[in-house]
């Protein structure tokens, strides 16, 4: 096990491990600048160090996490592909019937003192399932009964139990990867077509169903904040009075004004408003090149893995983290809805966190059996 290891470990991508680790300081240091006067003066918590001390828990678990899905043959994942969709729907049926209820949305189970977000494994599950589909529906691919339908129908119900609970968020990153892993599945143009008009029916009905309420107030606030300044709107327009008044330097790592009660749970969401707020333009651009190397890198992984299921394994967890990223930032700027996703990496949240850095290490991981296979080729070719 250890030579095994070892020889995994010659053939890792290094860059993005080191990238990744960078950020994840980077976002503990984040975490607790933004959350010192909010877990005192507002939660009560009696101490500044309170989402300090949770984050660091959990960024334990998440380098644990890493480390797992670094050494498991990722080919393992493929052979339980059934039990993992299975057991994923089921938790996603559990939460809707027992799960705790936070901002209007049961979205959490909590299980020994901790939160788990069944819709973040499910993201990882869906990944998991198209990839195992579609590679080994490749010779049929352009079949649309046997090679589309299928995989169609569990992306709806994945989507439509994570709409049910109701997580916008979610339900736009599951819907993103599963765009984005269809139109590299090499799925004939006149299929695609279909799919995405189907899909985007099915999008646009349950929005219709989900928009009431809170949800409705979340698109009011984001396109039009200054409407509803005082309840809906009030999060976004501290949102940009922080972004823009950071300059391009920042007033300094500590110094945000906004934090101190005036941005609703500046650790979370909203997190990169307090970054642009304290380090500007520059704190900023280290968060969007880390991510954008990240989500770069990794699909570079799965266009160089000869693997099918490893090619396609690798680029829908880098299209998750860079849709993911795209939908925090996207609220956090006002271009869309507030939805309660986290920034990867750098957001205070543990089941975000820890599944993050699990496909993480599975792209290291997919990253060194590919690079082992090169390096063999060009050896036998020598």
């Amino acid at each position: 096990m250890i030579s095994r290891i070892k020889e995994l470990g010659r053939h890792y991508d290094y860059a993005i491990i080191i990238t990744t680790l960078l950020l994840l300081a980077f976002g503990l240091i984040m975490v607790y600048s933004s959350s010192t006067i909010w877990a005192v003066m507002v939660l009560h918590h009696g101490s500044s160090t309170y989402f300090l001390k949770k984050q660091i828990i959990w960024s334990i678990f998440a380098l644990f996490a890493g480390s797992f899905g670094m050494i498991l043959p990722y080919k393992m994942l493929k052979a339980f592909t059934k039990p993992i969709t299975l057991v994923t729907v089921f938790l996603l049926v559990l939460v809707i019937l027992v799960g705790k209820n936070s901002n209007g949305a049961t979205s959490w189970l909590s299980i020994g003192g901790f939160t788990i977000q069944p819709s973040e494994i499910a993201k990882l599950s869906l990944i998991i399932y198209l990839a195992s589909v579609f590679s080994n529906k490749q010779a049929f691919i352009s079949d649309f009964k046997s090679g589309v339908l299928p995989p169609l129908f569990v992306i709806a119900v994945f989507f439509l139990l994570i709409a049910a609970q109701p997580d916008l968020g979610s339900a736009m990153i599951v819907a993103g990867i599963a765009a984005l892993m269809i139109l590299c599945s090499g799925m004939r143009t006149k299929h695609l077509l279909i799919l995405f008009g189907l899909g985007g029916g099915l999008v646009g009905v349950c929005f219709s169903f989900m928009l009431k309420g809170y949800q409705a107030k979340r698109f009011a606030a984001a396109y039009d904040p200054f409407s509803i300044a005082n309840s809906g709107g009030l999060q976004l327009i501290n949102s940009y009075i922080a972004i823009a008044s950071g300059g391009f330097a920042g007033k300094g790592l500590g110094n945000s004004i906004e934090k101190a009660g005036f941005l609703p749970e500046p650790h979370t969401d909203f997190i990169i408003a307090i970054i642009s707020e304290e380090l500007g333009v520059l704190g900023m651009s280290f968060v969007l090149l880390c991510l954008l190397f990240i989500v770069i890198r990794g699909i570079l992984v799965g266009i160089k893995c000869r693997d099918v299921f490893g090619s396609l394994l690798a680029i829908g967890i880098s299209c998750f983290i860079g849709v993911q990223a795209i939908i925090n930032l996207g609220a956090a700027t006002g271009l869309l809805p507030v939805t309660g996703v986290t920034l990867p990496l750098v957001s205070y949240g543990g089941s975000s966190l820890v599944m993050t850095m699990f496909m993480i290490g599975i792209v290291v991981n997919i990253s060194a059996f590919a690079n082992r296979k090169a390096k063999s080729i060009q050896q036998e070719v020598a």
